[in-house]
């Protein structure tokens, strides 16, 4: 079985088909990737996935279980996180506190027991704080876990998201635009990241990227969608040289450069 099946996904707004009968799966211990030009319904299907949007038609399946009508909580407690295209970080929060948040979804203390500090509240805190403290220190930011958010350089905020994402304590890892505003160097060590993140946690990828290199170097299968409609789905290569990818988005991708 399918660690995340998608059946015939469709996602309508009014007289817009963002998503047309979209089909895919995501096997346990992978890292997949989906790409397609700009307005291709690539995030409307993350947010379809994670509850933000309620699908017009279609079936999404984790673990066995329906993600039709989940709200957001409930699908991240049931194992999946994302991370955003844009940062949603609390930018006035430390970066410990930030990526303790993330911990929430996993806290068991009732309100009346937090607000007295019971033993039981405290050992709870402990085990947050430790478990935050060595998602940071996993993606390097550890060192870093008293600053305010804000105040950091954009790349090192990325890293927060990542570990804060890492600190739900996923089966499966949606990376929405993970490269978005990455150098050069920062890119090579998130295709390391991306595959230390699968190989030491156990953890499945699913990520939408721009950066066709990186795409084509991190990932082991590529679903390739052109106005909410799957056009192509393979290897690295076998993507590359399809001609109805190279038409959709690889062409038009060349068009821009060299216009």
């Amino acid at each position: 079985m399918a660690l995340l099946e998608i059946k015939d996904l469709t996602l309508r707004f009014g007289g817009l088909c963002a998503v047309n009968e979209l089909s895919l799966e995501i096997e346990e211990g992978s890292i997949r990737s989906l790409i397609g030009p700009n307005g291709a319904g690539k995030t409307c299907v993350f947010n379809c996935l994670t509850g933000f949007y309620k699908p017009s038609g279609g079936e999404m399946l984790f673990q066995g279980q329906s993600l039709v009508n989940r709200k957001p909580h409930l699908i991240t407690f049931m194992g999946m996180a994302r991370t955003f295209q844009n940062l949603r970080l609390f930018k006035e929060m430390t970066v410990l506190e930030n990526v303790m948040s993330g911990m929430h979804c996993r806290t068991k203390a009732a309100f009346l027991t937090t607000v007295l500090r019971t033993r039981g509240q405290q050992r709870e805190e402990k085990q947050i704080r430790d478990v935050a403290e060595e998602c940071l220190e996993f993606v390097g930011m550890l060192d870093k876990k008293h600053y305010i958010a804000k105040n950091l350089p954009y790349g090192d905020q990325r890293k927060v998201e990542w570990a804060r994402a890492l600190a739900t304590q996923p089966k499966l890892l949606l990376l929405d635009e993970p490269a978005a505003g990455l150098n050069s160097d920062e890119k090579a060590r998130l295709i390391q990241l991306i595959r230390r993140i699968r190989d030491e946690r156990n953890i499945t990828i699913f990520l939408i990227e721009h950066d066709m290199g990186l795409v084509m170097k991190v990932s082991e299968k590529i679903f390739v969608i052109d106005y909410g409609v799957k056009i192509a789905e393979g290897t690295a290569q076998e993507v590359r040289d399809n001609p109805r990818v190279v038409e959709a988005y690889l062409g038009k991708e060349e068009e821009e450069e060299t216009a």
